[in-house]
């Protein structure tokens, strides 16, 4: 019915918002009726909510249908949860909305308790820093600025993920991100309390806690309880492109252990099984080109977004400095050439785990050979543009 009313927009006024009715009666009682334009804006919205409701069911009726082919029309509806002051750049205008449909675990439930307004660029590396925690089980600390990890480890407990995430980029940490999948308790506050933060967001936070966090008043603080569920099955990654979208499976894979294998004479170090899958964690949700170096469940060097792999690669090498030495090296792709190789070899790397597929594949295992490197293939690739 209201959508046949609002197809009679010229002489019938619809209205599904109470905020309209003032403007509906001032209308009403000077000139008698509302004006063609009111009545015009009025249909709009009630198209819009029709445009919604049908949508909605759509998509519940698509997710019943498991391994079901994408519809020729994609149609999908948001709810509008707050206007921003901006975007990425002030001169921007920015609009932060959510599923309609609640997803849990998802940041826009997330709680703020202290702290100013939520940036357009808060939002967008928080949600970063949350995706990558929900890879761990463990005690995780997540450190993002730009859209990329700084700084991870898991630890026995949170204070210790805490601390070997600072150690890890103590520079790039600052005006930056951090998610944990722990409540953060007193000690573990009064650590994070001297580092600048933009946003600190957690499962939960002791009283004690919340009194050492909540003097730094601008620091945002969220509380997320469900922070380490997963990414539900059968969710999709949408990117915007102009005219259109693209739209794909969540990366929710690491690797397949079954397709996991050694390629060279020199085999990984059992001990190290857990590095090696916490270096492909972490790599995959580094911008590609990307690299990281890891030791002891802590990332000790990250190289991303550059137009070459030897360029993360390097990157990657200066900010670990020594630590690099009897590290593990994981990559989201395969190498193009031996270079990259040869410079984890000089750095002090010993294993390399990378998903293989290049036509140079076996000249990279006799180079790593030569050198005594363990590499193994994944043949599961991570881009992440």
């Amino acid at each position: 019915m209201l959508r046949a009313a609002a197809k009679n927009h010229a002489d019938v006024t619809v209205a599904i918002d109470p905020a309209d009715y003032p403007t509906i009666l001032e209308q009403i009682r000077t000139y008698g009726d509302t004006l063609p334009v009111t009545r015009f804006e009025l249909a709009g919205k009630v198209f819009e909510h029709t445009a919604a409701y049908d949508a909605l069911i759509a998509s519940y009726f698509r997710s019943q249908r498991d391994g079901a082919e994408m519809p020729s029309s994609l149609t999908m509806t948001y709810d509008l949860q707050a206007a921003m002051r901006y975007g990425e750049n002030p001169h921007q205008r920015a609009w932060l909305y959510q599923d309609a449909i609640p997803c849990a675990g998802s940041l826009p439930l997330a709680k703020q308790i202290n702290g100013k307004e939520l940036s357009y660029n808060n939002i967008a590396d928080t949600d970063a820093a949350v995706a990558l925690l929900k890879e761990f089980d463990q005690p995780a600390v997540v450190a993002v600025k730009h859209a990329n990890p700084c700084g991870v480890a898991c630890a026995e407990d949170v204070l210790r993920a805490w601390e070997k995430a600072f150690e890890a980029d103590p520079v790039s940490i600052y005006g930056g991100i951090v998610a944990a999948n722990r409540t953060i308790d007193a000690e573990t506050a009064a650590a994070i309390k001297p580092v600048f933060l933009e946003v600190l967001i957690a499962p939960g936070f002791t009283p004690e806690a919340l009194e050492i966090l909540t003097a730094k008043k601008n620091l945002r603080i969220l509380v997320l309880p469900d922070i380490a569920l997963p990414i539900p099955a059968g969710t999709f990654a949408i990117k915007k492109i102009l005219g259109g979208i693209l739209v794909q499976d969540q990366d929710t894979q690491v690797f397949d252990p079954e397709q996991l294998r050694t390629v060279t004479h020199a085999l990984p170090d059992p001990a190290r099984a857990a590095d090696l899958e916490f270096a492909m964690k972490v790599v995959k949700h580094v911008k590609s080109n990307a690299v990281v170096l890891v030791k002891d469940l802590q990332t000790v060097g990250i190289g991303a977004g550059q137009p070459n792999r030897i360029g993360s690669l390097k990157i990657a090498i200066g900010n670990a400095g020594e630590k690099t030495k009897g590290s593990i090296m994981g990559s989201d792709a395969f190498f193009a050439y031996r270079d990259c190789v040869d410079a984890a070899y000089e750095a002090g790397v010993r294993m390399i785990i990378q998903p293989g597929g290049s036509i140079r594949d076996e000249e990279y295992v006799k180079v790593c050979n030569e050198y005594g490197i363990a590499m193994l293939f994944t043949g599961m690739r991570h881009f992440r543009h």
